[in-house]
């Protein structure tokens, strides 16, 4: 069933940014909600998704506008110094409903006649390949990282079914590196992968995020167990995925394929990268 959109006018889109994302100024969400409704999203344990009252997944909220407000927020933000934005930390820019709305494009535009001092642009989407254009514009102050948790289409039907089918993000990653830009294949969360899996990445970007359940859903680990995610390990065979070893055993993998300078963990993977920001 498609989720049920709303759309609001917002007075704010720029906000301030805490915790795991304490190198940014800013985030920027231009949806609340989120389509693709992952099984392992901590959004899911945040107050935007709790007290909602709907199924994460299920819903949709576009913030009509959103780009002349961001003309205004940026300005103020300008006059207090340096801005550096993570687009974007509780919804994909590119779910689907953005190939209908254009809002994270229109927002785009904006950023590439004001530009940040940095951008990361966080999704999961091919769509972002639409976007070229406008992101060969900040390509000296930007980041383009796609999620892409496992190489296993049977993987990745069982935790994220409503999110994009991952050849199509490998072959995304890509588009977006032969187009020039700065880009990163975020494996986050460790899903269960093949063997091959580093060597499919390897050349399509310039550098790999490797993250698991245990550092980076900013719990230690108990979001996650509040989500059941075991549970889905387990009714699949595999536990073995499942746990604070997996990380270092996936560490081990990609070091046979990327270099150590191409290989972040966690939080590193998601800060501004050295000499670009």
């Amino acid at each position: 069933m498609p989720p049920r959109v709303t759309r609001k006018t917002p007075k704010t889109v720029l906000t301030p940014a805490t915790g795991f994302l304490t190198g940014y100024t800013h985030t920027l969400n231009p949806y609340a909600g989120c389509s693709f409704g992952c099984s392992y999203c901590y959004v899911r344990q945040m107050p935007v998704a709790l007290f909602r009252g709907e199924e994460w997944g299920t819903w949709v909220e576009v913030k009509d506008g959103a780009a002349e407000v961001l003309r205004r927020d940026l300005t103020r933000a300008r006059k207090k110094g340096s801005v550096k934005i993570f687009l974007s930390s509780a919804t994909d820019p590119y779910q689907p409903e953005e190939a209908r709305a254009g809002l994270t494009r229109s927002l785009l535009e904006v950023l590439s006649e004001q530009p940040p001092d940095f951008l990361f642009l966080q999704t999961r989407s091919p769509l972002v390949t639409r976007d070229v254009d406008i992101l060969l514009k900040l390509k000296d102050r930007l980041l383009v990282s796609v999620t892409v948790e496992t190489d296993l289409e049977e993987v990745r039907r069982a935790f994220a079914p409503a999110s994009p089918p991952v050849p199509a993000r490998i072959r995304a990653l890509g588009r977006l590196k032969e187009a020039g830009l700065f880009v990163q294949a975020a494996v986050s969360p460790v899903l269960p992968f093949s063997r091959e899996f580093p060597a499919k990445l390897h050349g399509l970007v310039d550098r790999v995020c490797l993250d698991d359940f245990f550092l980076g859903d900013g719990s230690g680990g108990r979001r996650t167990e509040r989500l059941r995610i075991r549970e889905i390990h387990e009714r699949l065979g595999l536990e073995r995925w499942y746990g604070p070893d997996v990380l270092k055993r996936t560490l081990e993998e990609f070091r046979k394929v990327f270099p150590a300078g191409k290989l972040l963990v966690s939080r590193d993977g998601f800060l501004p990268p050295a000499g670009r920001a």
